[in-house]
């Protein structure tokens, strides 16, 4: 189906499903359908609600370019105020017609001979699409450690991305196992209720401190008053993000590391602040920010505990060293399953391949958005396109899919395949780089490496290159085709 009455399919209505909603209707793309298999927009940020859960992006560079958000009430928006935004955003650009809640998406099949898609929901529906897009997102699918006895305990264990609200955590003995992202964050608040929390490190995180404070009422008045001051705001911000490449400069590099240990200086205990300092360099893991992850470890409730986890009991958690310690709930700190992207559901491609199998030894795609041998299909937070900010990585994509469309409509082509030669040479070139950027070798374990060992989530340019990157589409990286 030729034009602008083109049947999309968009998977998830998070950030990347709201941006495509509106840009695809912007362009004048009217069939689109927005498919979620929760209950709300938001996406992770309506899926995880932990204590302490908040952007690591400054506010007003995680907004929509469409929906500047002058009432920021902090540099770093917290959970409730993102979701909220999200929401209003849907709300003010009447974008809930194009999208279905509580429908979620078991598998999706290419048709050569009619050239479409067809995706199937968990009731069994059948919709037909022209072109499906997935924006599923880098978060939705839990990584929870297989520890021996899990199933055993007998208290409340429940993951940070899976965050239960009805329980009463006030004078609980907690557990929190993983001090990565989520930990840092989360680990603060949870020491503040518990009678006794006791942390499960398996390795050290570099964090740093955050610049994070309130907005003062006359700053966002002004905002609210003068879009062009909000603007002028937002594009300062971008610009320092958007123009740096990652981890490439050793002087920053540096500069990181010594702030960083710094920050542990704040810890008492000097055996504790052993335990507490990461043996690899800053960059070799995820960049951690917070304030309050180090003076934590001061309280007299806190204690952090270094030894393997042997198992899981009914009443606690036992360590290598033959400790058990009772505790009421265990938190999994733990992150998620990031390399599988689109793979995640069930997608057969030309002649029944399937992106699972092939994506089996790691992620590929052409500029993180097209795999060859699946026409019409267009990833959001694809391989290789993590960088900065993620809603402002999403517009890009997004549009680049609309221009791909608009050139296909103006050819009167029915659909695009990426040359397996393109995407091969692309990544060839992107892995070189990668490899390149030593801190990503320096020994961690990182949620970067695909089982392969090859790195399929960074994107190793400034995001500023990879907007350029997908500026205009190239047709003639494309099998093209008319039925």
């Amino acid at each position: 189906m030729i034009g602008k009455n083109r049947r999309i399919v968009v998977i998830g209505a998070g950030p990347g499903g709201i941006v495509s909603a509106h840009r695809f209707r912007e362009a004048g793309y009217t069939n689109v359908t927005v498919l979620e298999r929760d209950g709300d927009v938001g996406g992770t940020w309506q899926r995880s609600r932990y204590p302490g859960l908040a952007c690591d992006i400054m506010s007003h560079a995680y907004s929509f370019s469409f929906n500047l958000n002058p009432a920021w009430t902090r540099s770093y928006a917290t959970q409730p105020e993102i979701l909220a935004y999200m929401r209003q955003t849907v709300d003010m650009l009447d974008l809930w017609p194009m999208i279905r809640l509580n429908t979620t998406v078991t598998s999706a099949r290419w048709d050569d001979e009619s050239a479409t898609w067809t995706v199937t929901t968990d009731s069994g529906e059948e919709l037909v699409a022209d072109v499906l897009v997935s924006a599923q997102g880098m978060f939705g699918e839990l990584s929870i450690p297989s520890i021996e006895g899990r199933d055993t305990f007998e208290g409340v264990a429940m993951h940070t991305g899976a965050w239960r609200s009805d329980v009463e955590l006030e004078g609980k003995r907690i557990a929190v196992i993983g001090s990565a992202a989520s930990g840092v964050q989360s680990i603060p608040e949870l020491a503040k209720v518990a009678s006794q929390l006791s942390v499960f490190q398996r390795s050290a995180n570099w964090v740093l401190p955050k610049e994070d404070y309130e907005h003062p009422p006359e700053q966002i008045e002004l905002f609210r008053s003068d879009p062009a001051a909000l603007q002028a705001h937002r594009d300062g911000i971008m610009t320092f993000i958007g123009s740096n490449p990652p981890f490439s400069n050793p002087d920053i590099l540096a500069a990181a590391e010594f702030v960083a240990a710094e920050a542990i200086s704040v810890v008492d205990d000097p055996e504790l602040r052993v335990k507490l300092t990461p043996t690899t360099p800053w960059g070799c893991m995820r960049p951690l920010f917070s304030n309050d992850y180090y003076p934590t470890f001061n309280r007299p409730n806190v204690e952090l505990i270094t030894d393997t986890i042997e198992r899981i009991t009914p009443n606690g958690i036992v360590t290598a060293d033959g400790v058990e310690r009772e505790v009421d709930v265990i938190v999994f700190a733990t992150g998620y399953v990031v390399d599988k992207f689109a793979s995640r559901i069930p997608i057969t491609g030309r002649d029944g391949r399937s992106l699972s199998e092939e994506w089996a030894d790691g992620a590929m795609a052409y500029l993180g958005i097209t795999a060859s041998g699946y026409p019409n299909l267009f990833m959001l937070y694809g391989p290789n396109a993590n960088q900065g900010s993620l809603i402002e990585m999403a517009e890009y994509e997004v549009g680049y899919t609309v221009s791909m469309l608009e050139m296909m409509d103006e050819a009167g082509i029915d659909w695009v395949d990426v040359r397996t030669q393109t995407m091969l040479a692309y990544n060839d070139d992107l892995h070189r780089a990668i490899e390149g950027i030593e801190v990503w070798y320096a020994g961690c374990s990182h949620y970067y490496l695909s089982p392969s060992g090859r790195i399929v989530t960074q994107y190793p340019f400034s995001m500023f290159a990879y907007r350029d990157a997908v500026a205009t589409p190239d047709i003639e990286a494309f099998e093209t085709g008319r039925i």
